[in-house]
């Protein structure tokens, strides 16, 4: 009689190839919300001051001159409501308000600085692809 085949233990289960749904990322609306609210200009900005030390306001707007006081006002509540920037009334004369990251901001670094390093990598190669592009499809860069 044949033997009858039993079920592997978890320590001798063949191990399989992950599938490509294994890796596959959901990407719905609101992770797109969310990695627009953070990765936009303005927020990467605040984002490295804020990851270097708490700032007040006054302090955000030196030194990210080019932005306006509606857009950084409206970066940080969107950062705040993110919960990635954290809001805390100082106790002084007057009463100001200093801006710091938070723990949760902290671990969204590690990926921004991945994608900046990928981009100071790729850069000359995008450059490259924008010109022919121009180039070929748009008719810029010839003599006409």
């Amino acid at each position: 009689m044949p033997e009858t085949p039993t079920p592997a233990s978890p320590s001798t289960a063949p191990t399989s190839t992950p599938s490509r749904a294994d890796h596959e990322l959901s990407i719905d609306a609101a992770s797109r919300e969310l990695l627009g609210q953070v990765l936009d200009k303005w927020s990467l900005s605040v984002l490295n001051e804020l990851c270097e030390a708490p700032s007040r306001f006054n302090e955000l707007r030196r030194a990210i001159p080019a932005v306006s006081q509606k857009s950084l006002t409206s970066t940080l509540r969107r950062l705040e409501r993110n919960g990635i920037v954290e809001r805390r009334t100082l106790s002084t004369r007057p009463v100001s308000v200093e801006y710091r990251i938070t723990p949760l901001g902290k671990t969204v670094r590690e990926p921004i600085d991945g994608l900046l390093g990928w981009a100071a990598t790729h850069l000359p190669a995008i450059d490259a692809a924008r010109q022919r592009f121009d180039d070929e499809v748009l008719g810029l860069g010839v003599d006409r």
